[in-house]
């Protein structure tokens, strides 16, 4: 009996990451808050790593140091990668439009615009069902 409730989730899991593939990933609601409020973001598995990618339509907050930080199921925080790429040259700052995922990452059940100079949170978008991280 086990063995067939094991096959069966295991078609399961598989039917639904071809699934996720196809579809080109998973795409979150719109942002939403007081300087983050516009744009989506899409969860995709490139070459086996998780990648979160800003949609063309989001504009980076005016306020000083953007980060990406992403909430698990758990509502576990996990602060990332600066949004703004410092010192590019003659064409200014950069952007981080994709980041990738660690691997300590469980799940992303929101992704949010945090201000790690003042300690806010800056805009959210949510997923319709936390996005389980691909095994690595």
């Amino acid at each position: 009996m086990k063995s067939k409730i094991l096959a069966a989730l295991t078609g399961l899991a598989l039917l639904t990451a071809a699934n996720v593939l196809a579809d080109g990933g998973h795409t979150s609601t719109k942002f939403e808050g007081a300087k983050a409020n516009n744009g989506t973001v899409t969860h995709t598995v490139k070459d086996g790593k998780n990648v979160l990618t800003l949609s063309s339509d989001f504009q980076v907050p005016e306020t000083p140091d953007p980060h990406w930080q992403v909430v698990d199921s758990k509502g576990n925080t996990y602060l990332l990668q600066e949004l703004k790429i410092k010192g590019g040259g003659l064409r200014g700052d950069q952007i981080n439009k994709s980041i990738t995922l660690p691997s300590y990452v469980p799940d992303i059940a929101k992704v949010q615009i945090w201000c790690a100079w003042a300690e806010a949170n800056l805009g959210e978008a949510s997923f319709e069902h936390p996005v389980t991280i691909a095994s690595r």
